[in-house]
Protein backbone atom coordinates (compact mmCIF):
# COMPACT_ATOMS: atom_id res chain seq x y z
CA UNK A 1 0.00 0.00 0.00
CA UNK A 2 2.64 2.66 0.99
CA UNK A 3 4.75 1.44 -2.20
CA UNK A 4 2.11 2.25 -4.24
CA UNK A 5 1.13 5.92 -2.29
CA UNK A 6 4.99 6.45 -2.89
CA UNK A 7 5.13 5.08 -6.95
CA UNK A 8 1.98 7.37 -7.22
CA UNK A 9 2.95 10.77 -4.92
CA UNK A 10 1.69 13.82 -6.99
CA UNK A 11 -1.60 12.30 -7.66
CA UNK A 12 -2.07 11.49 -3.67
CA UNK A 13 -0.45 14.96 -3.46
CA UNK A 14 -3.09 16.63 -5.25
CA UNK A 15 -6.15 14.73 -4.21
CA UNK A 16 -5.24 15.51 -0.58
CA UNK A 17 -4.98 19.29 -1.82
CA UNK A 18 -8.52 18.91 -3.50
CA UNK A 19 -9.87 17.79 -0.64
CA UNK A 20 -8.44 20.17 1.86
CA UNK A 21 -9.67 23.01 -0.84
CA UNK A 22 -13.15 21.52 -0.70
CA UNK A 23 -12.99 21.10 3.19
CA UNK A 24 -12.34 24.26 4.10
CA UNK A 25 -14.83 26.15 1.73
CA UNK A 26 -17.34 23.72 3.08
CA UNK A 27 -16.71 24.95 6.66
CA UNK A 28 -16.46 28.40 5.94
CA UNK A 29 -20.03 28.48 4.05
CA UNK A 30 -21.99 26.22 6.94
CA UNK A 31 -24.58 28.15 8.33
CA UNK A 32 -24.39 28.91 11.85
CA UNK A 33 -27.92 27.38 12.39
CA UNK A 34 -26.24 24.06 11.56
CA UNK A 35 -23.73 24.22 14.51
CA UNK A 36 -25.57 22.63 17.46
CA UNK A 37 -26.20 24.90 20.58
CA UNK A 38 -24.65 22.85 23.17
CA UNK A 39 -26.24 25.32 26.08
CA UNK A 40 -29.35 23.76 27.99
CA UNK A 41 -32.12 26.47 27.86
CA UNK A 42 -34.19 27.26 30.21
CA UNK A 43 -37.17 29.51 30.25
CA UNK A 44 -38.38 31.36 33.53
CA UNK A 45 -42.24 32.19 34.08
CA UNK A 46 -41.56 35.32 36.82
CA UNK A 47 -45.23 36.41 38.54
CA UNK A 48 -46.15 39.37 41.05
CA UNK A 49 -48.08 39.50 43.67
CA UNK A 50 -47.01 42.56 46.26
CA UNK A 51 -47.65 42.06 49.86
CA UNK A 52 -48.79 37.94 49.45
CA UNK A 53 -47.04 35.38 51.37
CA UNK A 54 -45.11 32.85 49.82
CA UNK A 55 -47.78 30.35 51.44
CA UNK A 56 -50.49 31.87 49.76
CA UNK A 57 -48.49 32.46 46.17
CA UNK A 58 -47.71 28.91 46.53
CA UNK A 59 -51.17 27.83 46.25
CA UNK A 60 -53.29 30.55 44.46
CA UNK A 61 -50.26 30.69 41.49
CA UNK A 62 -47.69 28.12 41.54
CA UNK A 63 -49.91 25.11 41.83
CA UNK A 64 -52.61 26.45 39.13
CA UNK A 65 -48.79 27.91 37.09
CA UNK A 66 -47.60 24.17 37.31
CA UNK A 67 -50.94 22.53 36.81
CA UNK A 68 -50.37 23.44 32.76
CA UNK A 69 -46.65 24.10 32.63
CA UNK A 70 -46.29 20.53 33.25
CA UNK A 71 -47.78 19.15 30.00
CA UNK A 72 -45.28 21.56 27.68
CA UNK A 73 -43.14 19.15 25.20
CA UNK A 74 -39.57 18.92 25.87
CA UNK A 75 -39.73 19.83 29.28
CA UNK A 76 -37.02 18.10 31.39
CA UNK A 77 -37.09 19.51 34.72
CA UNK A 78 -39.60 22.15 36.74
CA UNK A 79 -38.23 24.46 39.84
CA UNK A 80 -40.79 26.69 41.43
CA UNK A 81 -40.07 29.46 44.15
CA UNK A 82 -42.32 31.30 46.04
CA UNK A 83 -41.09 34.10 48.36
CA UNK A 84 -42.73 37.40 49.64
CA UNK A 85 -44.73 38.88 46.42
CA UNK A 86 -43.31 37.30 43.99
CA UNK A 87 -43.57 33.34 42.45
CA UNK A 88 -40.88 32.09 39.73
CA UNK A 89 -41.25 29.07 38.00
CA UNK A 90 -38.12 27.80 35.91
CA UNK A 91 -38.10 25.49 33.11
CA UNK A 92 -35.32 23.69 31.49
CA UNK A 93 -35.18 21.74 28.01
CA UNK A 94 -32.77 19.64 26.55
CA UNK A 95 -29.87 20.39 24.04
CA UNK A 96 -31.05 21.74 20.53
CA UNK A 97 -34.93 22.70 21.38
CA UNK A 98 -36.11 25.45 19.28
CA UNK A 99 -36.63 28.28 22.28
CA UNK A 100 -38.72 30.33 19.72
CA UNK A 101 -41.74 27.63 19.60
CA UNK A 102 -40.97 26.58 23.22
CA UNK A 103 -42.14 30.80 24.58
CA UNK A 104 -45.00 29.93 22.20
CA UNK A 105 -46.16 26.57 24.09
CA UNK A 106 -45.56 28.00 27.36
CA UNK A 107 -47.25 30.99 26.63
CA UNK A 108 -50.20 28.89 25.40
CA UNK A 109 -49.93 26.93 28.60
CA UNK A 110 -50.34 30.32 30.90
CA UNK A 111 -53.17 31.41 28.89
CA UNK A 112 -54.93 28.36 30.23
CA UNK A 113 -54.94 29.57 33.73
CA UNK A 114 -58.30 30.29 34.58
CA UNK A 115 -58.18 33.19 36.44
CA UNK A 116 -55.62 34.66 39.43
CA UNK A 117 -56.39 36.72 42.35
CA UNK A 118 -56.52 40.30 42.38
CA UNK A 119 -53.83 42.39 42.22
CA UNK A 120 -51.70 39.68 40.34
CA UNK A 121 -49.55 41.01 37.84
CA UNK A 122 -49.18 39.60 34.17
CA UNK A 123 -47.08 36.38 34.39
CA UNK A 124 -43.75 37.56 32.87
CA UNK A 125 -41.58 34.83 30.21
CA UNK A 126 -38.13 35.04 30.39
CA UNK A 127 -35.79 33.03 27.90
CA UNK A 128 -32.15 32.61 28.34
CA UNK A 129 -29.41 29.86 28.38
CA UNK A 130 -29.17 27.84 31.95
CA UNK A 131 -25.72 28.98 32.53
CA UNK A 132 -25.30 32.71 32.08
CA UNK A 133 -24.61 35.07 34.33
CA UNK A 134 -24.53 38.98 34.41
CA UNK A 135 -21.94 39.99 32.29
CA UNK A 136 -22.46 43.98 32.25
CA UNK A 137 -23.23 46.11 35.52
CA UNK A 138 -24.20 49.80 35.29
CA UNK A 139 -24.27 52.52 38.07
CA UNK A 140 -26.88 55.00 38.22
CA UNK A 141 -26.15 57.44 40.60
CA UNK A 142 -26.62 61.47 41.09
CA UNK A 143 -23.78 64.08 39.89
CA UNK A 144 -21.13 64.95 42.74
CA UNK A 145 -23.63 66.78 45.10
CA UNK A 146 -26.61 66.01 43.47
CA UNK A 147 -26.48 69.74 41.47
CA UNK A 148 -30.73 68.71 40.41
CA UNK A 149 -31.51 67.72 43.55
CA UNK A 150 -32.63 64.38 42.70
CA UNK A 151 -34.20 61.92 44.62
CA UNK A 152 -32.14 58.91 43.84
CA UNK A 153 -34.45 56.36 45.42
CA UNK A 154 -37.43 57.26 43.07
CA UNK A 155 -35.00 57.10 39.69
CA UNK A 156 -36.50 53.16 39.82
CA UNK A 157 -39.52 54.48 38.09
CA UNK A 158 -37.71 55.76 34.75
CA UNK A 159 -34.95 53.46 34.90
CA UNK A 160 -37.45 50.66 34.11
CA UNK A 161 -39.68 53.08 32.04
CA UNK A 162 -36.86 54.47 29.64
CA UNK A 163 -33.39 52.99 30.27
CA UNK A 164 -34.45 49.50 30.75
CA UNK A 165 -36.41 48.89 26.88
CA UNK A 166 -33.84 50.57 25.11
CA UNK A 167 -31.01 48.23 26.68
CA UNK A 168 -33.47 44.92 25.61
CA UNK A 169 -33.54 45.82 22.52
CA UNK A 170 -29.83 46.06 22.06
CA UNK A 171 -28.45 42.97 20.16
CA UNK A 172 -27.34 39.98 21.93
CA UNK A 173 -29.13 41.22 24.67
CA UNK A 174 -30.97 38.64 26.69
CA UNK A 175 -32.18 40.16 29.73
CA UNK A 176 -32.06 43.30 31.88
CA UNK A 177 -32.48 43.12 35.45
CA UNK A 178 -32.88 46.48 37.74
CA UNK A 179 -31.75 46.17 41.14
CA UNK A 180 -32.16 49.12 43.99
CA UNK A 181 -33.90 52.27 44.06
CA UNK A 182 -37.66 51.58 45.65
CA UNK A 183 -41.05 51.94 43.62
CA UNK A 184 -43.65 54.91 43.31
CA UNK A 185 -45.91 54.93 46.08
CA UNK A 186 -49.29 56.91 47.31
CA UNK A 187 -49.49 56.50 51.68
CA UNK A 188 -52.54 57.26 53.43
CA UNK A 189 -51.65 57.97 57.19
CA UNK A 190 -55.22 57.62 58.80
CA UNK A 191 -55.81 59.54 61.35
CA UNK A 192 -58.79 56.98 63.95
CA UNK A 193 -60.13 59.47 65.92
CA UNK A 194 -61.25 61.47 63.14
CA UNK A 195 -62.68 58.11 61.43
CA UNK A 196 -64.29 57.02 64.38
CA UNK A 197 -66.23 60.55 64.87
CA UNK A 198 -67.69 59.92 61.58
CA UNK A 199 -68.94 56.45 62.31
CA UNK A 200 -66.46 55.15 59.84
CA UNK A 201 -63.92 51.93 59.78
CA UNK A 202 -60.58 51.30 57.92
CA UNK A 203 -62.61 48.64 55.96
CA UNK A 204 -65.37 51.03 54.45
CA UNK A 205 -61.83 53.60 53.54
CA UNK A 206 -60.55 50.48 51.71
CA UNK A 207 -63.45 49.50 50.43
CA UNK A 208 -64.00 53.36 48.89
CA UNK A 209 -60.64 53.44 47.54
CA UNK A 210 -60.48 50.00 45.93
CA UNK A 211 -64.09 50.49 44.37
CA UNK A 212 -63.28 54.01 43.21
CA UNK A 213 -59.76 53.34 41.80
CA UNK A 214 -60.43 51.21 39.10
CA UNK A 215 -61.76 51.67 34.77
CA UNK A 216 -64.80 49.58 33.91
CA UNK A 217 -65.92 48.29 30.73
CA UNK A 218 -69.56 49.13 29.59
CA UNK A 219 -69.71 46.67 26.60
CA UNK A 220 -70.78 47.68 22.88
CA UNK A 221 -73.59 49.99 21.76
CA UNK A 222 -74.73 49.89 17.99
CA UNK A 223 -75.41 52.99 16.05
CA UNK A 224 -76.35 52.07 12.61
CA UNK A 225 -73.00 51.19 11.05
CA UNK A 226 -71.14 52.12 13.86
CA UNK A 227 -69.85 50.08 17.18
CA UNK A 228 -68.91 52.12 20.00
CA UNK A 229 -66.99 50.95 22.40
CA UNK A 230 -67.98 52.08 26.30
CA UNK A 231 -65.59 52.24 29.02
CA UNK A 232 -65.33 54.14 32.42
CA UNK A 233 -62.41 56.03 33.27
CA UNK A 234 -62.56 55.81 36.68
CA UNK A 235 -58.35 55.53 38.17
CA UNK A 236 -56.84 58.36 40.19
CA UNK A 237 -54.92 60.71 37.99
CA UNK A 238 -53.25 62.41 40.43
CA UNK A 239 -52.85 62.85 44.31
CA UNK A 240 -55.28 65.47 44.27
CA UNK A 241 -57.95 63.18 42.83
CA UNK A 242 -57.51 60.92 46.43
CA UNK A 243 -57.64 63.25 48.24
CA UNK A 244 -60.92 64.49 47.60
CA UNK A 245 -62.22 60.86 47.29
CA UNK A 246 -65.69 60.89 48.66
CA UNK A 247 -65.56 57.88 51.50
CA UNK A 248 -68.80 58.43 52.65
CA UNK A 249 -72.13 60.36 52.10
CA UNK A 250 -75.06 60.94 54.41
CA UNK A 251 -77.73 63.64 52.58
CA UNK A 252 -75.58 66.85 52.29
CA UNK A 253 -73.14 66.15 54.29
CA UNK A 254 -69.89 64.32 52.53
CA UNK A 255 -66.97 63.10 54.16
CA UNK A 256 -63.55 63.07 51.92
CA UNK A 257 -60.15 61.22 52.26
CA UNK A 258 -58.88 64.21 53.14
CA UNK A 259 -61.26 64.56 56.14
CA UNK A 260 -59.63 61.47 57.65
CA UNK A 261 -56.57 61.10 56.63
CA UNK A 262 -53.42 62.80 54.92
CA UNK A 263 -52.31 61.87 51.74
CA UNK A 264 -48.81 62.11 50.39
CA UNK A 265 -46.71 60.55 47.70
CA UNK A 266 -43.41 58.60 48.59
CA UNK A 267 -41.57 55.39 47.85
CA UNK A 268 -42.02 52.02 49.59
CA UNK A 269 -40.15 50.83 52.13
CA UNK A 270 -36.22 49.59 50.86
CA UNK A 271 -35.84 46.01 51.90
CA UNK A 272 -32.68 45.24 50.26
CA UNK A 273 -29.17 46.79 50.00
CA UNK A 274 -26.09 46.30 48.69
CA UNK A 275 -22.39 47.24 50.21
CA UNK A 276 -18.78 47.93 48.66
CA UNK A 277 -15.62 48.51 50.18
CA UNK A 278 -17.96 48.57 54.04
CA UNK A 279 -18.26 52.09 52.77
CA UNK A 280 -21.87 51.67 52.96
CA UNK A 281 -22.41 52.61 49.25
CA UNK A 282 -24.61 50.45 46.60
CA UNK A 283 -22.44 48.24 44.58
CA UNK A 284 -22.44 47.67 40.98
CA UNK A 285 -19.69 47.29 38.58
CA UNK A 286 -18.55 48.28 34.93
CA UNK A 287 -15.61 46.44 33.31
CA UNK A 288 -14.93 45.01 36.96
CA UNK A 289 -14.27 48.45 38.80
CA UNK A 290 -16.56 49.61 40.97
CA UNK A 291 -16.37 53.44 41.90
CA UNK A 292 -17.24 54.62 45.38
CA UNK A 293 -19.89 57.00 44.63
CA UNK A 294 -23.65 56.73 46.29
CA UNK A 295 -25.83 54.58 44.01
CA UNK A 296 -29.55 53.81 44.67
CA UNK A 297 -30.10 51.59 41.38
CA UNK A 298 -27.97 48.38 39.65
CA UNK A 299 -28.63 47.87 36.04
CA UNK A 300 -27.62 44.49 34.98
CA UNK A 301 -27.75 42.46 31.57
CA UNK A 302 -27.44 39.29 30.68
CA UNK A 303 -26.03 37.83 27.01
CA UNK A 304 -28.76 35.75 24.55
Amino acid sequence: MFAGVIRHGTLVTVVTLILAIIGAAAALRIPVQMIPDLEVRTITVETQWPGATPQDIEKEILIEQERYLRNVPNLSEMAATASSGSAEIELEFPFGVDITETLIQVNNALSQVSDYPANVDEPRIVAASFSSNAFMYFRVSTLPDNPRELDIDLMRDFVEDRVRPRMESVAGVSEVTVGGGADRQMQITVDEAKLAQRGLSLLDLRDAITSRNRDVSGGEVDAGKRRYLLRTVGRFRDIEELRNLVVSRSGDSVVRLSDVATVAQDHSRIRELSFINAGGYWACRCGGKAAPTSLRSNVACWRK
